[in-house]
Formats: C-alpha cells, sequence, structure tokens
C-alpha cells in the first residue's frame, strides 16, 4: 500500500466518522420549557385528563406526556408532523408546529414541569 492510498483511506474513514457522528446523533432541542408549558394547551385537551380514552378513530387510552424522553418527544411530533405516524388527531396538530414550537413542548413535557 503505498503512502497517497494510505491518505485517502485516512480521509476517507474521518469523513465516515463525521457522516456518523451528525447524522446519527439523538435530536438535540434547544427547547424552552417555560415556552412549552404556555403552547401545552392544545396538548392538554387530551392528554392532560388522566385516564381519558379517545374514540376517534378507534378506542383507545391516551398516553401521558410529562416525564417522556425529550428525544422521544422530539421525533415523534416530527413523525406525525411528517405522516409517518398517522393519527389523524395528532397529524393535525403536528402540522401547525414550528421545530421550535416542538423543541419547546418536548422540553416541556420531558422535565418535571409537565403533567
Amino acid at each position: 500500500m503505498n503512502q497517497q492510498s494510505t491518505l485517502e483511506q485516512g480521509y476517507l474513514l474521518a469523513l465516515s466518522v463525521a457522516a456518523a457522528v451528525v447524522f446519527c446523533a439523538p435530536a438535540r432541542a434547544d427547547g424552552d420549557a417555560a415556552m412549552g408549558k404556555y403552547k401545552s394547551a392544545m396538548c392538554e385537551g387530551c392528554h392532560g385528563i388522566p385516564g381519558y380514552r379517545t374514540a376517534y378513530p378507534e378506542v383507545y387510552s391516551v398516553p401521558k406526556l410529562g416525564g417522556q424522553q425529550l428525544d422521544y418527544m422530539i421525533h415523534a411530533l416530527h413523525d406525525y408532523k411528517s405522516g409517518a405516524r398517522t393519527h389523524p388527531s395528532m397529524r393535525g396538530i403536528a402540522a401547525t408546529l414550528s421545530d421550535q414550537d416542538i423543541s419547546d413542548l418536548a422540553a416541556y413535557y420531558a422535565g418535571n414541569n409537565g403533567k
């Protein structure tokens, strides 16, 4: 193996590691929990009622949001917004959220402040 080939392999390895760090890192949120609390009114109508069960599109228990993992909340809301998750009500709500709204809501619910 010559020196040129070794350098090219080193660059390729460094580029691969950098790409893995960028694309495989968990979502990071610069969310403001106080703003998330302010924005959470639309969520509380279903998620803030202990033991609430919805009947549309089918009957199921609505999950509690408080204490959920930050990254999970961010990914779930983005999935509803993109259509990867298909619940009609959540898709409609998530479609109105900006990336900052999602980060703020996730910060609120992931912290001990969320219900």
